[in-house]
């Protein structure tokens, strides 16, 4: 499959009742051979009206985040668990995200990133496991199909809760100097 037609399939997808009340998919954005890719829950409202992932406060919040280690949004890929908006910004239900992650997968797959970024809970328990929290493993460094991949808060927590945010700075911290180390 090209990149083009998995971009296509995706942005046609009813496979879930996200596709009802959306604006756009939001597929994701990035260079396609990407070192570092980025995986957050799912687009929020400013997301769905411009269909590109992490364009609000949040985005911008993630913006810093990467210019704080020497990275730009065009030098990685972000992307989502799922790829339209959920009511009110709520959790993906397990039927939506089963619906959606073969998208992200395939992402992966074709970005071939050496390192994953996983921001937040909702992405942690989904690409790994339900019984792991966030709390517990950001910034901890695990491997998955040959990648290096690291959790930690995603940048709207932070914005909810700034006491996060020096623990979310080491982690990026950490990804420097394992994009160093690699």
């Amino acid at each position: 499959m090209t990149w083009d037609k998995l971009e296509a399939e995706c942005l046609a997808c009813r496979r879930c009742e996200l596709c009802t009340d959306r604006t756009h998919v939001v597929f994701g954005q990035g260079v396609q051979t990407a070192e570092v890719l980025f995986v957050g829950e799912g687009p929020g409202q400013s997301e769905d009206e411009q269909g590109l992932p992490f364009v609000g406060a949040a985005g911008k919040l993630l913006d810093q985040m990467l210019d704080t280690i020497g990275l730009t949004r065009e030098q990685v890929y972000i992307s989502n668990i799922v790829k339209c908006r959920p009511p009110a910004n709520r959790v993906p239900k397990p039927d939506e995200v089963a619906a959606c992650i073969g998208y992200l997968e395939k992402q992966i797959e074709m970005v071939n990133p050496k390192i994953i970024v996983l921001l937040g809970a909702t992405a942690l328990n989904n690409w790994f496991s339900k019984d792991m929290r966030i709390t517990k493993v950001r910034g901890q460094w695990f491997e998955k199909q040959g990648r290096h991949v690291i959790a930690t808060f995603h940048p709207a927590a932070l914005l909810r809760d700034p006491r996060k945010k020096p623990d979310s700075f080491d982690d990026f911290l950490s990804i420097k100097q394992k994009l160093s180390e690699i």
